[in-house]
C-alpha cells in the first residue's frame, strides 16, 4: 500500500451564502509513469452551524485608490486594478482600438485596497483563526487593524496568516498595498551581474501579462482570488486523498486517507472518521474508523464492486461517484467534506523502440491518441471570466471531439472550476508549471518561493481525474540550446554555468522532488518540447513543437513530413470574425495593416506572413471582410493538413495539440475560438478532423492514397465508396469496396497512381470523394482536390437554402447544382452558432446545418451573408 501526503486545502462549509466549488481527488501510483487515480472534487457543504469549522468570504465593501491620491473608489474582489479603474470610469475599455498604448502608466503605480468587516459571530470564540488569501497579484503588503500581517510576492500561492491576536469582534480594517511588479523586476535585475532574457523572470507572476505574440501588455495587480476568514476549535479535516490499491473489471479497492489538522493530541476514543460512497443516489459503502490520540492521518479502506471507470471524451463516460467524509467527536460533527470521485488508471509510455523513444498515454490500459489544443488564460483580467465562460469554452472543446488540453506555462494555474469541468466532460489535462521562454534566477529566496508555489499547486490539483501530466516548463530547454541567448546576451562561461545550474535546480530538483513527495507516480516531463524542431531527433523522441511552418516559413506540405511522436505545439494565425473586429475598431480602422489592426496583431511580422501564405494557395481578396474570411481558411487548411498527417501516422505519432484553442483579448492569432467565443474556420475543420473516424485521402508521391483512422476500440466492417466528379457533378470514375476497419489504428485502404485516376479529368475541375459507411448508417467522408484553391476553375454557383424551426434553433438545408467551395454562413446581428460551416457543397448533395439560437428569426428580414471561394476564382 502507498500512502500519500496531505491533500488539497479543505473547502469551506459556507461562503456568505455562495455555493463554491473545490476539488479533491486522489491517486495511487503503480510505477514512475503509471498510476491509478480516483478523483474527487469538493463542493461547499453543510448548513449554517452544522460543523465546528467555519469559513466566510470577505467580498464586500472593498475600495481602492492610487497611493498618490486621496480619493477612494469602489472595488470588486476578486478583481484587478484595470477592471476596477474601468468600472470607476477612470479609463476606457483597455481592449478598444489602441487604448493598450495609453494605459501603460497603470503598471508603474502603487495601488491600495481596503475593506472593513465585522467578524462573523460564529468565528468570535474560535480557538484558531486564519486569514486566507487564495490569490494576491503579486507584491502585496497586508495589514490588519494597522498591524503588518504578511508580505506576498507570488500570485500563484495561497497566503495564510494567524489573526487570533489581532482581529476584533467588531469592526476590522484590512488593507493591502500592491507595489508595481515592473519596478521590482528592474530592482532585482540590477543586482545580478548578467541579463536574463526578460526581466519578467524575476517575479512569480503570470508571464503573459507582460505581453506575448498574441496578447497585450497589461501588467495588472489586485486581489484576483477570494479572501476568507477561517476558524475552528480543536480539529478539522485538512485534506482527503483517495488512494487506489487495485482496479480490475470487478473491483476497485480504495483507501480514503484523511488528514486531520489542529489539536490532535486531545483526541479521544470518541473521535471518528465516517465515510460513505454513493452511486446514482444509492449508498454503496459506509465505513467508520476511530482516530487514535495524536494521529494526524486516518486510513478508511473501501471496496467498490463492479466499478464504473472514468474515460476521456470519445471513449466512454467520465463516470463519477459521490462521497462524504465526516469528522466526529461523539455525536458532534467537527467537520465534513463531500464531493465526487472517479476511478481510472493512466500511464505515460516512454519506451525505446526502433524509431527512437515513444511518447503516448494509456487510459485504463488502452493506448489513446490525444486530440486537442493548447489552452491559454481566457482574459487579460481573469476575475471577470465566469463559470459559464469556462463551461462554454470547454464544451466547445468537447464539440470539436477533443480529449486533451495543454495548460500552457506562460499563463496561470487555472481555478478549480476549470478542472472540475474537465473532470466532468472527460478532458485530460497536460499541466505546465508556470515557466515559459525565459531563464530564471537561482537565489535562495526565489527558489524557496518557487518551492512553495509548486507544493501549493500540486496539492491543489493532484487529485483530479483529468490531470494526466506535470510538465516543468514551456520551451526553456529548447531555448537555452537553440535560441542563441549565450551569444546575444554576452554570457561568459561562468554566467552560463550559473544560469544553467539555476535551471537544473528548479526543473530537475525542486519540481520533481515535490512531485515524488506529494504526487508520486504522476508522469513528469521537465520541458516541452523534448528536443527543438531544428534537430532531426525531435521527429523520433518525445514530444515536439514544430514551427517550421510559420516561424520557418515552410509550406503547409511540410506538416506531412515533420511528424514527431507527440505533437504538442504547432500552429498558424487567422483573423477573428468581422463581428469581433467591429467591437474594437472604428470603420476607418478596418483595413489590413492599419494602426489599430496592428495593435491587435502581436506577432512582429504576422500580417506579412498571413499575406505570404495566402498568396501561395489562395486568391487574395481586396475587400477587408473577404480578406478575413480567406485568412481563416488559410489557417484552417494548414492546421487540418497537420492534424490529418499526425493521425495518419498513428501509432508512430500518438497525439496532436495545436496552438491554440482560445484568446485572452480580441486579436489576430493562432486561436480556433476567438475572445468572444466565436468559432473560426479552424474550429470547424478541427471538429471534423478530430472525429472518432477519419477518412483521409492524400497524394503521396505519385499516388492517391486513402487512409482510415479509427479511435474505436474494436474492428468492424464498412463500405468504402470513392468517386471522381467534376464541378458540375458529372461522375468520371467510381469504385466501391468492402473493408475491415481495425480498431485504434490508421490503415491505408486504397492506393492508385494520380495519372491513372485523372486520365479523363482536368486536375483544376475535379474533386476526389472518399466516403465510408457502417451498417448502423454512420457515414464519414472527405474530399481531395488536385490543385490549390487559387488554381481551381470554380464555377459560378448559388446555393439553394431552406430553413426549418427546431426546438433548439433552426435546421438549414443547403444544396447546389454546381460545386461551392468553402461556403460560410453568417447571420449578422443574430446570436447563435452553426454546427457546421466553411464547408464544400457537392452538386446534387444537400448539406444539413443546425443553427443553435434562442432567437426567433425572420429570414425575410435577416438575410444570410454568404462567403465562398468561387467568387474569387481567377478563372471567373
Amino acid at each position: 500500500m502507498i500512502s500519500f501526503a496531505p491533500g488539497m486545502e479543505r473547502m469551506a462549509p459556507e461562503r456568505n451564502g455562495k455555493l463554491m466549488m473545490k476539488k479533491m481527488l486522489l491517486l495511487k501510483m503503480r510505477s514512475l509513469v503509471s498510476f491509478m487515480m480516483l478523483g474527487m472534487f469538493l463542493w461547499g457543504c453543510g448548513n449554517k452551524g452544522e460543523t465546528d469549522f467555519v469559513s466566510t468570504e470577505i467580498d464586500t465593501g472593498w475600495q481602492f485608490k492610487n497611493e498618490k491620491d486621496t480619493l477612494w473608489m469602489p472595488a470588486a474582489v476578486p478583481g484587478t486594478v484595470h477592471t476596477d479603474l474601468l468600472k470607476a470610469g477612470m479609463i476606457d475599455d483597455p481592449f478598444y482600438r489602441d487604448n493598450e498604448k495609453i494605459l501603460q502608466w497603470i503598471e508603474r503605480e502603487t495601488w491600495v485596497y481596503r475593506t472593513r468587516f465585522d467578524l462573523d459571530e460564529r468565528l468570535v470564540d474560535k480557538r484558531h483563526l486564519q486569514l486566507v488569501f487564495e490569490g494576491l497579484d503579486t507584491y502585496a503588503d497586508v495589514t490588519l487593524n494597522g498591524i503588518p500581517l504578511l508580505r506576498a510576492d507570488n500570485m500563484f500561492r495561497v497566503w495564510k496568516a494567524d489573526i487570533g491576536s489581532i482581529v476584533r469582534a467588531g469592526d476590522n480594517l484590512l488593507e493591502i498595498t500592491f507595489l508595481p511588479a515592473v519596478v521590482a523586476d528592474s530592482v532585482k535585475a540590477s543586482k545580478v551581474g548578467y541579463r536574463l532574457p526578460d526581466t519578467r523572470a524575476y517575479s512569480r507572476k503570470a508571464p503573459y501579462q507582460y505581453g506575448w505574440d498574441w496578447g497585450p501588455r497589461f501588467v495588472t495587480c489586485g486581489i484576483w482570488r477570494p479572501v476568507k476568514v477561517e476558524g475552528w476549535n480543536g480539529t478539522k479535516i485538512g485534506s482527503c486523498q483517495i488512494a487506489g490499491q487495485e482496479i480490475s473489471d470487478t473491483v476497485a479497492r480504495v483507501d480514503f486517507v484523511v488528514d486531520i489538522e489542529g489539536d490532535v493530541s486531545g483526541a479521544d476514543d470518541r473521535t471518528k472518521v465516517e465515510l460513505s460512497v454513493i452511486k446514482d443516489g444509492k449508498e454503496v459503502v459506509r465505513r467508520q474508523v476511530e482516530v487514535p490520540a495524536g494521529q494526524r492521518k486516518v486510513n478508511v479502506p473501501v471496496t467498490v464492486n463492479n466499478p464504473e471507470l472514468w474515460w476521456c471524451n470519445g471513449l466512454g463516460n467520465p463516470s463519477l461517484y459521490r462521497f462524504e467524509v465526516v469528522l466526529l467527536s461523539g455525536n458532534r460533527m467537527l467537520d465534513r467534506m463531500k464531493g465526487d470521485f472517479g476511478i481510472r488508471e493512466i500511464e505515460l509510455v516512454r519506451e525505446k523502440d526502433s524509431i527512437g523513444e515513444s511518447f503516448y498515454f494509456k487510459l485504463n490500459g488502452r493506448p489513446v491518441f490525444m486530440k486537442g489544443a493548447n489552452f491559454i488564460p481566457m482574459d487579460s483580467f481573469l476575475p471577470r471570466v465566469s463559470q459559464d465562460d469556462y463551461d462554454e469554452l470547454l464544451e466547445m472543446a468537447v464539440d470539436a471531439n477533443m480529449n486533451m488540453l495543454r495548460v500552457w506555462g506562460g499563463g496561470v494555474y487555472p481555478g478549480e472550476i476549470f478542472y472540475n469541468l474537465c473532470d466532468r466532460k472527460g478532458i485530460l489535462v497536460w499541466q505546465d508549471f508556470m515557466f515559459a521562454c525565459n531563464m530564471y534566477p537561482g537565489d535562495s529566496a526565489f527558489l524557496e518561493n518557487v518551492k512553495q508555489e509548486v507544493r501549493d499547486n500540486i496539492l491543489r490539483l493532484r487529485n483530479h481525474p483529468s490531470l494526466a501530466l506535470w510538465c516543468g516548463n514551456n520551451e526553456i530547454d529548447e531555448a537555452w540550446h537553440n535560441w542563441g541567448w549565450q551569444k546575444s546576451l554576452g554570457y561568459s562561461a561562468r554566467d552560463s554555468a550559473e544560469i544553467w545550474h539555476s535551471y537544473l535546480k528548479v526543473f530537475n530538483e525542486i519540481i520533481p522532488d515535490a512531485i515524488r513527495e506529494l504526487d508520486p507516480g504522476r508522469p513528469y516531463h521537465p520541458s516541452s518540447p523534448t528536443i527543438g524542431w531544428g534537430h532531426s531527433e525531435s521527429l523520433r523522441i518525445g514530444d515536439m513543437h514544430y514551427w517550421g511552418v510559420w516561424w520557418g516559413k515552410k509550406p503547409f506540405e511540410a506538416y506531412r513530413k515533420k511528424v514527431g511522436r507527440f505533437m504538442s505545439e504547432y500552429g498558424f494565425q487567422g483573423m477573428p470574425p468581422m463581428s469581433t473586429v467591429k467591437k474594437f475598431t472604428l470603420p476607418a480602422d478596418r483595413k489590413i495593416g492599419s494602426e489599430v489592426m496592428q495593435v491587435h496583431q502581436k506577432h512582429p511580422w504576422g500580417t506579412q506572413l498571413i499575406q505570404q501564405y495566402m498568396e501561395r494557395d489562395f486568391v487574395v481578396p481586396d475587400d477587408f471582410e473577404d480578406y478575413i474570411y480567406v485568412s481563416q481558411l488559410v489557417q484552417a487548411y494548414g492546421i487540418r493538413t497537420a492534424i490529418e498527417a499526425h493521425r495518419r501516422s498513428m501509432p508512430r505519432c500518438m497525439g496532436t495539440l495545436y496552438w491554440q484553442l482560445n484568446d485572452c483579448w480580441p486579436v489576430t492569432s493562432w486561436s480556433s475560438v476567438d475572445y468572444y467565443g466565436k468559432w473560426k474556420a479552424l474550429h470547424y475543420f478541427a471538429k471534423e478532423a478530430y472525429d472518432e473516424m477519419l477518412v483521409s485521402p492524400v497524394v503521396e508521391g505519385e499516388d492517391v492514397c486513402v487512409y482510415i483512422v479509427s479511435d474505436k476500440p474494436d474492428d468492424f466492417s464498412a463500405a468504402l465508396k470513392m468517386k471522381l466528379v467534376d464541378f458540375e457533378g458529372n461522375r468520371i470514375w467510381k469504385r466501391d469496396t468492402n473493408i475491415l476497419v481495425r480498431g485504434n489504428s490508421s490503415t491505408m485502404v486504397f492506393r492508385m497512381p494520380v495519372n491513372d485516376l485523372l486520365r479523363e479529368g482536368d486536375s483544376t475541375r475535379v474533386v476526389f470523394v472518399a466516403g465510408m459507411s457502417e451498417d448502423d448508417g454512420s457515414v464519414w467522408s472527405n474530399l481531395l482536390y488536385f490543385s490549390p484553391p487559387k488554381s481551381l476553375d470554380l464555377p459560378v454557383a448559388n446555393p439553394d437554402i431552406h430553413t426549418a424551426k427546431t426546438n433548439s434553433g433552426y435546421e438549414i438545408e443547403v444544396s447546389t447544382d454546381r460545386l461551392i467551395k468553402n461556403l460560410c454562413l453568417d447571420l449578422p446581428g443574430i446570436e447563435g452558432r452553426f454546427d457546421n460551416n466553411f464547408f464544400d457543397v457537392l452538386p446534387g448533395d444537400t448539406v444539413k446545418v443546425l443553427l443553435k439560437t434562442d432567437e426567433i428569426i425572420d429570414f425575410d428580414k435577416n438575410k444570410f451573408l454568404l462567403h465562398q471561394l468561387n467568387v474569387f476564382s481567377d478563372t471567373q
